[in-house]
């Protein structure tokens, strides 16, 4: 019997074992006994990254939050949802730097695969981490902080170096944003001003099927404490009415139309309690150096035709670069180029390999978490010291699995 699938339906995992302890000491003894054993989080993966012959969950977990005002660090149980996260942190007045989309993500899960947000000056949700704790493959509980060598390499680890149990993040004071939607962005408009619109505010999204100027939408999220948004955007106009990005007899998107509200009410797309995105659906990501974003932008456009019928929507996102290794921003100031998919696998399966085809003269690095044909090795100039400290953390591939071989360990 197995455990189920993703939370879209779209994997079906292939262990048939999932436990579920509920402190560290039992998860060690897990994780000891295991001949081949993976982490399995919130279930948001599009691919079998968190497959294995055994899983194992932490949501059985106490949350364990606990907030350092000195040093401005939050710690907590992995695998905690996002959502849960914020919502304790904006009590007691703290904040994270920045969220993904959907609040419904482990916080482990996420930085594992280099999940992001959005924004210029915001980096992946993993540059946020100033510690780890990990169960490695004998059982044994490994910290992990940034004066280590390892650490750029552990952060982004793809679950290869073991269970991550603990995780602490950089937070700040408490924060209010509001969310401005325009409609009306024309495609040459947009690749003039790309630069000007992308760092209009705090966090920005736009919108696109790629063929349609009317389905054309930028998404301005603007802290209180820095500029207000403007009357209009390159020819863009704001909407008044909330725009949802899923269909439900309720909106599932996040407050819109200029009202101010808390962070954690604001950033995230989705609200924590409903079925987060579309639900119907499968996803694609490439992350592109910012250096590089118009030519790719131009380049998927030209296969909109094809893509248009089997797309829900597009988004493109930014983000600062980073140091960790697997990083999508490595490096690089990085554009993300985002699709939801209707749930048509034969038919995005079959687009994958073109779509990657046309990006790569761009060095797209696909999102670890999401559908894609492959991976280039040589867009990741640390893959190989990734791959001896995986080794060094589990000496007998006891983590190692099917994903992990066709796109890692080669």
């Amino acid at each position: 019997m197995t455990i189920g699938t993703n939370w879209a339906g779209y994997h079906e995992y292939a262990a048939t074992t999932l436990h579920r302890p509920t402190t560290i000491e039992q998860l060690q003894e897990v994780v000891a006994a295991a001949p081949k054993i993976r982490a399995l989080g919130t279930r948001h993966s599009f691919n079998d990254i968190a497959d294995s012959a055994e899983l194992v969950t932490l949501e059985g977990f106490d949350a364990d939050i606990r907030i350092d005002d000195d040093s401005e660090t939050v710690s907590l149980s992995s695998g905690v949802p996002y959502g849960v996260l914020a919502a304790a942190l904006q009590v007691e007045g703290w904040a994270l730097r920045n969220m993904g989309s959907l609040p419904q993500i482990s916080v482990g899960g996420a930085i594992s695969t280099s999940t992001h947000g959005s924004g210029d000056r915001n980096g992946t949700l993993a540059r946020a981490v100033s510690g780890l704790e990990i169960v490695t493959a004998d059982g044994s509980l490994r910290t992990i902080s940034p004066a280590d060598d390892e650490f750029d390499g552990a952060v982004v680890s793809l679950g290869a170096l073991g269970v991550v149990t603990r995780v602490t993040l950089d937070i700040e004071p408490s924060y209010l944003v509001r969310q401005d939607v325009y409609a009306g962005l024309t495609w040459p408009r947009l690749l003039e001003h790309y630069d000007a619109i992308t760092s209009r505010a705090y966090s920005v999204s736009i919108f696109t099927n790629w063929v349609d100027d009317t389905r054309n939408t930028v998404w301005l999220k603007s802290r209180m404490d820095e500029r207000t948004p403007p009357q209009e955007l390159y020819g863009a106009a704001p909407l008044g009415d909330d725009v949802r990005l899923a269909e439900g007899e309720e909106s599932n998107t996040t407050q819109q139309g200029g009202v101010p509200g808390p962070w954690n009410e604001r950033i995230p797309h989705f609200k924590m309690g409903f079925t987060p995105s579309n639900g119907d659906e499968l996803q694609t990501e490439y992350l592109v150096p910012r250096r590089h974003a118009l030519d790719a932008m131009r380049a998927v456009r030209e296969l909109g035709p094809q893509i248009a019928p089997h797309l829900h929507i597009t988004e493109l996102r930014t983000m600062a670069a980073d140091s960790l290794w697997l990083s999508g921003a490595y490096d690089t100031d990085a554009t993300a180029i985002h699709f939801t998919w209707k749930n048509e696998p034969p038919a995005v399966l079959a687009l994958l390999p073109v779509i990657e085809a046309a990006l790569e003269p761009f060095d797209a690095r696909p999102h670890w978490g999401k559908l894609f044909h492959s991976v280039l090795r040589e867009l990741y100039p640390r893959l190989d010291d990734f791959v001896a400290l995986a080794h060094d953390f589990d000496p007998g591939g006891k983590f190692r699995n099917s994903f992990l071989d066709r796109h890692v360990f080669q």
